[in-house]
Order: C-alpha cells, then structure tokens, then sequence
C-alpha cells in the first residue's frame, strides 16, 4: 500500500467492535461500537459510511481491510460490507494466514484471533519474551518465549462481567462505577466492592504473572491493552506498557505480511 491509501481493520469482540483506518503507519481515526449480533450489512455499511462522513475519510480511499473476529455470527456481515461497501475482500484472521510466529498451543484453531493479532503486535515492537494482557469480555494472558513462539496462556472473567456477576448474584449489592476508592478498607458498601474488585483483580493479574514467569523461568515485558487497561496499569505492578490499540496495530501488520 502507498502512503496514501487507507485501510481498515476491525477488530470484532464478545461486546463491542472496534474499528480503526490507518494511513501507513498512522491511526488516523478509531471507533468502538456494541457488537450487536442482529445488525445486517445495511444497517452496518450505513454506520460506517456516517463515522467515516463525520471523520472526514473518504471510503473510495480503502484499499484494504482485515478482519479479527472472536464471533462467528458476526464475521460474515463484516465480510459483506467490505464487499459491497468498499469493494474489496477483507482479509480474515484465521487458518492460512501468515503471522510470522510458531503457534505451539495443542490445537491452533481453539486460538482466538485477537489472541494471535495482539501476539504478533506485542512481539513485533517489544520482542520476546512477552506477555500481552488483554482486558476485555474476558481478561486473555499470552505468551511468546524467547524463541518467539506463541506458547498458550490463561483467561479469567473479565473485570466489568465480574462486577456484574456480583450484582445481579447479591440482591443487597447495588451497581457501582468501576472508580478507584479512596483505600483499600472500604468503610461502606460502594467503596469495599470498589475495593474488592479493582485491587482484587490487580492481585489476579499480578498473581498469574508471577506465576507465569515461575514456571516458564524468564522474566518478560508485559503489555496490556483493551478497554480497561488504562485503569488497571495503574493498580497492577506487573504492567510495563499499555498499548490501547494494540489489536488494531496488529491488524494491520498481520495485513502487510501477508499482502
């Protein structure tokens, strides 16, 4: 691609999808919409020619676009709306497809692609060993050793559905804003599940890290991304880097590798 033309990359999740159009190596605009498993390619095509009106980037621009879906129903309407609204194939992270690691879990297809993309983002600009911590539906820990081979990970409940879960499950605890309390002694109700949650799960982050790191005998960056990554680098000692949209900048690498 020259260094005029644009492309665009999606990264489709369990709750919202984020877009992003990069000129080069620029993000020049990005987007987070609900992933709403019912909307037609019309109805998305329509959203996206209005963000992209409102942003000033013209369609007829697009040269390109990738694609990283962890929902299957889903995947197919994004398909169609590069087709017909931007003309073009998108490219699909899955089989087949060029990453440049060594995919070393025991069945490669149980993978999630955000999973490989945020991989092959994180090796690419901090090296091996590495650990990406990505905060989303559900918080995904990776792994790529020094050799640069993805090795596998873990995943937990993500932190906004574990503050759901705790809600709905205990009629007397009322729905509370994911704030930092003012300690870690919380001396009424909002600021102890405030507290529970945020350094509870800072303390789950930070043990599996430990616990990673043990049993694998190195000691690797950590790279944290996802929608709340800002606020939990901020509790989680193990954090050294917060990279926003690093899933899109792999988008977009995965994207040149293999074009």
């Amino acid at each position: 691609m020259n260094t005029g033309e644009l492309l665009l990359v999606l990264d489709v999740g369990n709750t919202h999808t984020v877009l992003g159009v990069y000129r080069g190596e620029e993000l020049l605009g990005h987007w987070r919409i609900t992933s709403e498993h019912h909307r037609t390619p019309v109805e998305v095509g329509v959203l996206l020619r209005s963000l992209f009106h409102l942003a000033d980037i013209n369609l007829e621009r697009i040269r390109g676009v990738a694609i990283s879906s962890v929902v299957p129903a889903l995947t197919p309407v994004f398909q169609e709306v590069a087709r017909d609204y931007l003309h073009h194939e998108a490219m699909v992270v899955g089989p087949g497809i060029r990453t440049g690691l060594s995919i070393q879990y025991e069945d490669p297809r149980e993978v999630g692609a955000d999973r490989i993309v945020n991989a092959v983002a994180g090796a690419h600009h901090y090296g091996a060993p590495l650990i990406v911590v990505d905060f989303g539906t559900a918080t995904t820990f990776d792994y790529i050793s020094p050799d640069g081979a993805y090795q596998g990970g873990m995943i937990a409940p993500g932190l906004a559905i574990s503050m759901e879960a705790l809600c709905s499950r205990a009629s007397k605890l009322p729905k509370v804003a994911m704030e930092r309390p003012p300690r870690v002694l919380g001396r009424n109700t909002v600021h102890s599940m405030q507290s529970g949650i945020l350094f509870g799960y800072a303390a789950l982050v930070d043990g599996l890290i430990e616990k990673l790191c043990a049993e694998m005998g190195t000691t690797p960056t950590v790279v944290a991304t996802g929608g709340l990554s800002t606020v939990m680098a901020k509790e989680a000692r193990r954090i050294d880097h917060v990279e926003e949209f690093l899933t899109l900048e792999g988008l977009r690498i995965l994207y040149l590798r293999n074009h």
